[in-house]
């Protein structure tokens, strides 16, 4: 994938991997309800209107609008963007429920692109928001033509405004506050006509039974397809005509997936050896789509899917031709979503920690200080995305893709004069705009004499042509960095989606956490040029305060910066292995308090999904609890305090039923992950299962743009069974290895789509995991240099634990939950050091006390 260069993110774009598709055929409208094999299918690839956030009310706004539905008192953006549609739109709810029950009509469900633009069941289909492709007769062919987006098109006009009113009640669903929904009848648009995609488009009867559904639809008829008015009609026709038949289908269709779905474990864990197996198919299958020329995994165009490298990673211990620029098919798309933020930076983290190469962290801290600057709320909340669009200037009636982050050549050369030549070079800007890699990199010419800042060449190749130092060749880029940043940043910036997403935070969470001790293994005297901003020292350097002369050097307590500046009058951060990566566990705990404080009951134990000006009505879904979990366990193995470890516990033990109150207070020990778990048939559903309004329960396997609870669900049992012991640690393995014989067939005949999967059975196929306890007083500098060496060693079967004796709460934690370390701790306690023990097998090697000592035996013993 190419090095796109957007200062505060720019090589985490939100991209997807394109699989390949099946041949399409037959020629039968999609609205058809025969034999699935004689549908022509039409996959739709759509670009995301720019979300607005409009006022609730016109007063409020100070602007009058001719039209106003129920959207405006919700607080999703994406809703809120409708609220003055002539579409009388409803929320999902029993309103809208009871009101088409009340007019004996059908229901019109429309579900956006927002956000992750993928989907698993039954197929893995990702939609690329660049490019339409469409089906015909068996041949899939691109066509080089911007899809037209049906917000606009439909839901803007009168015409079909008023059919919709009188024929319907329309319901408008943000599939990132209401993902349960989405997938009910996404699940049944790809099961029915064999693809699908966003927008969806599903007709329902008044007890939401799905009736017809499709995904993109233009106004008026073309491309041999019926336009959305005429697919109104028919409806309504059938609905009228054929009511009877359309309910029976729909609730046939609903009964079969359920049965489908109902996925079952055979066994109550893996055979021995199909953990070894599977991680080892889906190592080959993967390394049999790499692009060894230009990187990346399989043909253009190449979006990260993080689980593959996560799980080539784990399997090789090693990564070659990482981070490689290059490839000549991509089309540039810049929106940034949360969930991609995490999982990269956790990517390059690892990647760090196996080569020692210092731009992998170099990224991880790009990635980590955008995140810090530019999506942080006031109460630590981490934000859950930008758009991509935004006007080129203020007041422009219209957004375009990558307005704020490409650049003219003329631009260039005004604002960097001198060293223009020098920057031009490096990032392959062009007068005519460097979009034109090939015939895909820009099919709409929206970027004709634009340019987006890529590398395409070795870093140290261009310093020696230019006759220079590597030292002073990037001084000179982060220099013209900076000045273009002051420049982007008075320019109208992409709509900010402010909605907090638990799972989103909780990858977030894991992020940080992990990067305030494995950035610690940075040799000292590292320079970081700008855009990396620093500690909180180094507000001046995001702010562009620059300090003439030499260097400023600030020493607080045991750890140094300096801040050079030299003749450009630039900056470029050199610091010590110790010093600003402790801030970013600051960022996690506050991250996780936000949640704890505004999305959990604390009496009931439950999780909310998000929070947009208060909590919305979704409750927490299992991507919910298992990614927060994850990032509550990262965030106590990198030091955070024992809180953090019992409340993932606690989320991993949450109650379910309407009885969850009474349930918890007369039996505290009765916590069997029963939200979600079937017991019975193993695994985890992604949904309570208590909304009477969500036909289907879904266990979910697929590791796509996200990976699924189920498999980080796995991992975090193999992680709390570690920590745990007596019977809740056999609890926690009992329900890993039920868990993973439910997707036993998935594991065997498709691994590849389900890498993280494959990561978490080989972890349970491991009869101990190493324990790393650390034990000392956790305010001392010692404690700090031996958790980060705890850290240094990319080892994923792996768990640190550590203690301080000296506190009475978390001795008596520990008392309670692992008596051994408890024991451990007290008997190798000591005033003036900290002390690290590495076990495993039931046995722990002798202790040591120095971090190079600690680093040395973990590597010795991977």
């Amino acid at each position: 994938m190419q090095r796109h260069l957007s200062f505060s993110l720019h090589r985490s774009l939100s991209l997807r991997n394109s699989p390949n598709f099946p041949p399409f055929s037959g020629r039968n409208s999609p609205f058809s309800l025969s034999s699935i094999a004689n549908f022509r299918r039409l996959i739709s690839f759509f670009k995301v209107v720019s979300m607005e956030d409009h006022s609730s009310s016109s007063s409020a706004s100070g602007v009058s609008h001719k039209h106003t539905n129920r959207l405006g008192l919700e607080h999703s953006p994406y809703l809120l963007q409708h609220a003055h549609n002539p579409v009388n739109w409803y929320p999902w709810g029993d309103e809208a429920f009871q009101e088409a029950r009340r007019r004996d009509v059908p229901i019109f469900l429309s579900t956006p692109v927002t956000g992750e633009i993928s989907a698993s069941l039954p197929f893995n289909l990702v939609q690329d928001v660049q490019t339409c492709y469409y089906a015909c007769d068996g041949d899939l062919f691109l066509l080089l033509l911007r899809c037209h987006v049906m917000e606009v098109e439909s839901f803007e006009s009168e015409e079909v405004a008023k059919l919709l009113n009188d024929w319907f009640v329309s319901i408008k669903v943000d599939r990132e506050e209401r993902p349960d929904v989405d997938k009910v009848y996404m699940t049944y648009v790809q099961a029915l006509y064999g693809g699908g995609g966003w927008p969806l488009t599903v007709f329902l009867s008044p007890d939401l039974k799905p009736l017809m559904g499709g995904t993109y639809f233009p106004p008026d008829d073309k491309y041999g397809r019926p336009g959305f008015k005429t697919v109104l009609r028919k409806v309504k026709e059938a609905w009228d005509s054929k009511r009877d038949m359309l309910v029976k289908s729909g609730s046939f269709a609903i009964e079969q997936l359920s049965e489908a779905l109902s996925t079952k474990a055979s066994l109550d864990k893996l055979p021995d050896n199909l953990p070894q197996e599977a991680l080892d198919l889906c190592a080959e299958q993967l390394s049999g789509t790499y692009d060894s020329v230009n990187g990346g995994f399989g043909p253009a165009p190449k979006f990260p899917r993080p689980v593959e490298i996560q799980l080539m990673l784990y399997h090789s211990k090693k990564m070659k031709n990482t981070g490689k620029p290059g490839q000549a098919d991509e089309v540039p798309h810049f929106e940034k979503m949360l969930y991609d933020q995490g999982q990269l930076v956790n990517v390059y983290l690892d990647t760090f920690a196996i080569t020692r190469d210092s731009q992998y962290s170099d990224i991880a801290r790009d990635v980590l200080d955008y995140l810090r600057r530019d999506m942080i709320g006031e109460g630590g909340e981490i934000y859950s995305a930008e758009d991509a669009d935004s006007a080129e200037t203020e007041g422009a009636a219209r957004k375009k893709e990558g307005a704020f982050y490409v650049w003219s050549s003329a631009e260039i050369e005004d604002i960097l004069k001198e060293h223009a030549t020098l920057f031009k070079e490096h990032y392959y800007i062009k007068p005519t705009g460097n979009c034109d890699l090939s015939r895909i990199s820009d099919p709409h010419n929206e970027f004709r004499g634009k340019n987006v800042l890529i590398e395409r060449s070795s870093t140290e190749a261009l310093a020696k042509k230019q006759g220079m130092s590597i030292e002073q060749y990037l001084d000179i880029l982060g220099m013209c960095r900076k000045k273009l940043f002051d420049v982007r940043s008075k320019r109208p910036r992409p709509h900010l989606d402010d909605k907090v997403i638990v799972s989103w935070n909780g990858l977030a969470i894991s992020s940080f956490a992990r990067a305030s001790t494995i950035l610690k293994g940075e040799p000292d005297g590292l320079k970081h040029y700008f855009p990396v901003a620093g500690t909180d020292l180094l507000r001046l350097y995001q702010e562009g305060v620059w300090v003439m002369g030499t260097f400023i050097r600030a020493e607080i307590g045991w750890f140094k910066v300096n801040i050079v500046t030299g003749l450009l009058g630039v900056g470029a951060v050199i610091q010590s292995n110790e010093d600003q990566p402790s801030e970013y566990i600051e960022v996690a705990e506050k991250a996780a308090s936000f949640i704890r404080r505004n999305l959990y009951d604390e009496e009931i134990k439950r999780l909310q999904h998000s929070f947009r000006n208060g909590p919305a009505k979704a409750p927490g879904f299992l991507d919910d609890y298992a990614f927060l979990i994850s990032g509550l366990l990262d965030l106590y193995e990198c030091g955070g305090k024992t809180r953090w470890l019992e409340w993932a516990a606690e989320l991993q033990d949450t109650q379910a039923s309407k009885l969850a109150k009474v349930v918890y207070l007369m039996s505290s020990f009765q916590k069997s992950d029963e939200l979600f778990m079937d017991k019975e048939g193993g695994g985890y559903f992604n949904t309570p299962g208590e909304d009477p309004s969500v036909l289907l329960r879904v266990k979910e396997d697929h590791d796509g743009a996200e990976p699924s609870g189920n498999s980080v669900a796995a991992i975090n049992l193999a992680r709390l069974a570690s920590i745990f012991s007596d019977s809740q640690s056999d609890r926690y393995r009992k329900n890993a290895d039920l868990l993973l014989a439910t997707f036993q067939i998935r594991l065997k005949d498709r691994p590849m789509a389900v890498p993280l999967m494959c990561c978490a059975a080989d972890m349970l196929a491991v009869p101990s995991r190493k324990q790393v306890v650390l034990v000392g007083h956790k305010s001392s500098t010692a404690f700090d240099r031996m958790l980060a060496a705890a850290h240094a060693v990319y080892d994923l079967n792996k768990t640190v634990i550590h203690i301080d004796p000296s506190d009475p709460e978390e001795i008596k934690f520990w008392e309670a939950n692992n008596i051994k370390i408890a024991n451990m701790a007290k008997g190798s306690f000591s005033e003036d050091k900290v002390v690290g023990l590495v076990c495993q097998n039931f046995s722990c090697k002798p202790p040591v006390a120095d971090p190079a000592s600690l680093q040395a035996l973990l590597s010795k013993e991977k």
